[in-house]
């Protein structure tokens, strides 16, 4: 069933068929238009048929969301080389875009044993592009408020929305020690251009001889530490591999991104460190946005994900000595919560 016929009353849906009526050029039918992805914030995407073949249409409602850095960030990586989504109308003040479409194959629908090395060496030559296009001043800086903004989403939502457990004055001071920690060396690695979202959902598999992948959802990009795409992408919320592919698949990295002269840390074992303390970074967060979304905005299949995510984070916890509180802390509040759940 077509938007059109089960979903006039939306007044942003009436007001997004009828601009793309407007667009005579493109010979769209407004019958066909459905949804084409699930998003987590607040814009929606729509797929749209004409007879040369599909459009995306993105529908950001600008109280919510803007569209000016999609625009933005689509023109500077597209300058790259990679593929992105091509503007092909807007109407930025009513949060508007027509985009060329990059297909319904995601990484995650073709990801297994088979096609896992192939799909993600491309998409580590994708993300070298990007990098090597780096420049300061050019995208918001990825600076430690913002780092600190994230990471307190875990303690916020996590531990005491998600689990209900409110940590003593003790356990406090010693998240608040880690975080310290963990933003000491994420700020001391080298900035580049970072996608924040370059995970198996926002990676599309395009046709044999494409210009693998195609890449979505890039419009909260900033420059910040090298590292954090890459635990994006090879420690994914949504699937996981073996740590010795993991490994391998992160040297591969670093030996081409160290060939075209991006600044990685020259010694490998520094390099997976700083990787390592990326993730704990990275996966906090996520923990908390899981949370957020369900407790929030009620997207209940996000809980699906926390417990991988949960672990990537536990298990780097115990590998250095310095994030040995977190370990800690992870063990005791996952402790209360059973305590919670089985007491009578």
């Amino acid at each position: 069933m077509s938007i059109t016929s089960q979903n006039t009353s939306d007044s942003r849906m009436i007001s997004l068929l009828e601009w793309l009526a407007s667009l005579s050029e493109f010979h769209l039918d407004v019958q066909t238009v459905r949804p084409a992805s699930s998003d987590a914030s607040f814009r929606r995407y729509f797929r749209v048929d004409s007879p040369t073949g599909s459009y995306v249409v993105m529908d950001a409602p600008p109280d919510k969301e803007r569209v000016e850095p999609f625009i933005h960030i689509a023109d500077i990586f597209g300058r790259s080389g990679v593929a992105v989504p091509r503007v092909l109308a807007k109407n930025i003040e009513k949060g508007f875009l027509l985009l060329s479409d990059l297909g319904v194959t995601t990484y995650l629908n073709e990801l297994n044993d088979e096609t896992a090395n192939r799909l993600y060496l491309d998409a580590i030559d994708a993300l070298i592009s990007i990098q090597s296009i780096s420049q300061p001043d050019v995208l918001p800086e990825y600076d430690r408020a913002a780092l600190l903004r994230e990471l307190e989403l875990f303690p916020e939502w996590y531990i005491g929305k998600h689990l209900n457990v409110q940590m003593s004055e003790k356990q406090k001071a010693e998240l608040d020690k880690v975080f310290r920690l963990i933003l000491a060396n994420n700020l001391s690695q080298p900035q580049v251009f970072v996608h924040r979202d370059y995970h198996s959902r926002n990676l599309m598999r395009l046709g044999q001889n494409d210009n693998n992948p195609g890449i979505l959802d890039f419009q909260d990009a900033l420059f910040g530490p090298i590292t954090y795409d890459l635990v994006s992408l090879l420690k994914d919320a949504y699937i996981e591999w073996d740590e010795e592919k993991v490994l391998d698949w992160v040297i591969r990295y670093w030996e081409k991104a160290k060939r075209i002269g991006l600044p990685v840390n020259p010694d490998i074992d520094l390099f997976y460190r700083d990787f390592e303390f990326m993730g704990i970074q990275r996966h906090l967060k996520v923990l908390g946005i899981f949370a957020r979304l369900y407790h929030r905005d009620g997207k209940e299949a996000y809980l699906n994900d926390i417990p991988l995510v949960l672990k990537y984070a536990d298990k780097t916890a115990r590998r250095y000595s310095e994030l040995a509180p977190l370990a800690r802390l992870l063990d005791e509040i996952q402790d209360k919560k059973q305590d919670v759940t089985y007491s009578f």
